[in-house]
């Protein structure tokens, strides 16, 4: 273990020299905003997320309003998101459950947020570090790729990879760990054909030295 935390160290210490405060590329402004917009990035692209919910949020800055709509209205505005049935269904009640529960303001613990339809582990994360600031380490599949290539972690599950990550990294770096990791992976270490000879974390990678022994062979 602490060869790791040390190899860790050292890649963290790599991304923090190349984006010292490293955000979310979702557009927010409010914890209601970033539950919706999360809830909705889930198999599609912040881009394209963004681009739906600044039409969305003018319309539904509130989640009384969301909570209005039948499921049915709210798909037909988000339809060109992945999934958008499921999740038009997840926020109609959502939207719903916060008014009921909590005053219509989205709570800022773990098991509150858990509790609301559609709002797994990775999401509560999100809105915790990103709307609260509380320290949380969502692992979405970008994270969960990279970490388990890196040779951070070794973990078949996302709540394995959460597990061993929060393990090795200091409570306040987890927020900023999740974004590098994320965005490592959307830019660089992706799932097909990742970008290794411009990585800077080449040489600390399991991945591409395994890659780089096979050639050898």
């Amino acid at each position: 273990m602490s060869e790791r935390r040390a190899k860790a160290k050292r890649i963290f210490t790599i991304l923090e020299e190349q984006n010292p405060r490293p955000v979310t590329e979702l557009n927010f402004e409010t914890p209601w905003q970033l539950l919706v917009a999360t809830v909705l990035s889930a198999q599609s692209t912040d881009k394209q997320v963004n681009k739906v919910t600044s039409l969305l949020f003018v319309k539904y800055p509130h989640p009384a309003q969301l909570a209005a709509l039948m499921p049915e209205e709210l798909a037909a505005e988000i339809k060109s998101i992945g999934l958008f049935r499921t999740k038009s269904k997840h926020l109609v009640a959502s939207a719903k459950a916060l008014l009921e529960r909590h005053g219509g303001e989205v709570p800022a613990d773990l098991p509150s947020l858990l509790a609301l339809p559609g709002v797994g582990q990775k999401t509560a994360n999100v809105i915790l570090a990103n709307a609260f600031g509380i320290p949380a380490l969502a692992v979405d599949t970008h994270v969960f790729r990279v970490a388990n290539r890196l040779g951070l972690v070794k973990a078949k599950t996302p709540t394995a990879t959460e597990q061993q990550l929060t393990s090795l990294i200091a409570r306040e770096l987890w927020t900023d760990a999740h974004h590098w990791l994320i965005l490592h992976g959307r830019y660089i270490c992706h799932a097909r054909n990742p970008h290794c000879t411009h990585c800077s974390l080449s040489e600390h990678c399991d991945y591409f030295h395994r890659q780089e022994n096979r050639k050898g062979r």
